[in-house]
C-alpha cells in the first residue's frame, strides 16, 4: 500500500492604495512580511502527556497563518494494542502535495495491553485524540494554525477517530472524518459470536468508567453514536475483509444518512485495505475532494 501512494505522488508531480507612511500601512506590510517569513517546519515526537507513547509529529506548511491553516490528523491502526504513527507516514507526501497549505499531525496513542497491569483502550484512546487537539488549540498562535481539524483513521484508528468525533468533540472543532476499514459495530455477530473477540473487548474497555452502562459493546461502537452533530464522514471498505465485516460499513452508512449527515461510502474488491492500484488511486482522489469540500483553505 505504501508503494502505491508513492506512485500517486509521482502521478501528481506531472493592488493596495497607500498614502504617505500611515501606521495602518506599516502594520499591513509587517503582517505580510511575517507571513512570508514562515517556512515549512517539521517537529517530531511532540509530547502531549506523561506516557512515553503520548507523542505526535507535526508538519507545518510554509506561509501558514492562524486564520487559514487547518489541520489534518492521522490516526494509525493496529487492533488498539499495536501499531505506530510510522504506519501512517506513507500518507504524508501525497497530502503535502495535494493539500500544501494544510498542517498535518500524525499521532501515537497509549496502546492497550493484556499483560499485568492491564492497560485499557477505551475511553483513553479516544481521549488521547482530544489531548492532542486541545494542545494544538492552546498553541495555535505559536504554531500559526487555525484549529479546525479533519481526522483520517485506518482500521482501529478509524474506529478511534469516529468515536472521538461522534462522542467527544463537544466544541465541534472536527469538520470531517475519513474511515478506512474501521470497525463500527461490536454487536455485529461477526464479533459478538467470536469468544476470542469478546475476551479482547473485556480487556479493551475500562468498565469502571462505563459503570452505569450494561451494553458496552454498543456504547463503544461508532455506528450507534451517530447524531445530528456528527461530522461529514467518508467511508472505504473491502468486500472480502477478514477483520471488519462489510455489514459494519453498511450500518454506519445507513445511520449517517438517517441522521442527515453528509457521507460517502465506497466498497472495493478485496480485503482489509490491500486493494488494487486503481482502487487506491480512487480512494486518494475521493479523500482529497472530501478534504477540499469539508476542510477547505480559504484564499
Amino acid at each position: 500500500m505504501k508503494k502505491i501512494f508513492y506512485i500517486l505522488l509521482l502521478i501528481y508531480s506531472t493592488a493596495l492604495f497607500f498614502t504617505a507612511c500611515s501606521s495602518d500601512d506599516t502594520n499591513i506590510e509587517t503582517e505580510i512580511i511575517e507571513e512570508e517569513s514562515l517556512t515549512a517546519e517539521t517537529i517530531l515526537n511532540v509530547s502531549y502527556g506523561e506516557n512515553s507513547q503520548q507523542v505526535y509529529d507535526i508538519y507545518l506548511p510554509a506561509g501558514r497563518t492562524s486564520d487559514k491553516t487547518k489541520i489534518i490528523v492521522l490516526v494509525h491502526g493496529g487492533g488498539w494494542t499495536s501499531g505506530d504513527k510510522a504506519d501512517m507516514e506513507y500518507f504524508i507526501p501525497t497530502l503535502q502535495l495535494l493539500h500544501p497549505n494544510h498542517a498535518i499531525v500524525n499521532i501515537n496513542y497509549v496502546l492497550a495491553s493484556t499483560s499485568v497491569p492491564i492497560i485499557h483502550a477505551f475511553p483513553y484512546q479516544f481521549l488521547d485524540v482530544g489531548l492532542v487537539i486541545d494542545q494544538i488549540i492552546n498553541q495555535k498562535e505559536d504554531l500559526q494554525v487555525l484549529p479546525e481539524f479533519g481526522l483520517i483513521g485506518t482500521s482501529a484508528g478509524a474506529h478511534i477517530s469516529l468515536m472521538y468525533d461522534y462522542v467527544y468533540d463537544t466544541n465541534n472543532v472536527v469538520k470531517m472524518v475519513a474511515d478506512i476499514v474501521g470497525p463500527t459495530d461490536f454487536t455485529d455477530p461477526f464479533y459478538s459470536e467470536n469468544p476470542l473477540f469478546n475476551i479482547l473487548l473485556d480487556v479493551l474497555i475500562d468498565e469502571n468508567v462505563y459503570v452505569n452502562n450494561i451494553d458496552l459493546a454498543e456504547l463503544t461502537s461508532p455506528a450507534f453514536q451517530v447524531s445530528f452533530s456528527s461530522s461529514p464522514t467518508i467511508l472505504f471498505y473491502g468486500n472480502e475483509d477478514p477483520l471488519v465485516p462489510l455489514s459494519n460499513g453498511n450500518l454506519l452508512k445507513y445511520n449517517l444518512s438517517e441522521a442527515s449527515i453528509t457521507n460517502s461510502y465506497t466498497v472495493y474488491e478485496g480485503g482489509h485495505g490491500n486493494w488494487d492500484e486503481a482502487s487506491l488511486l480512487d480512494l486518494q482522489l475521493q479523500l482529497s475532494n472530501f478534504i477540499d469540500t469539508h476542510l477547505p483553505i480559504e484564499e
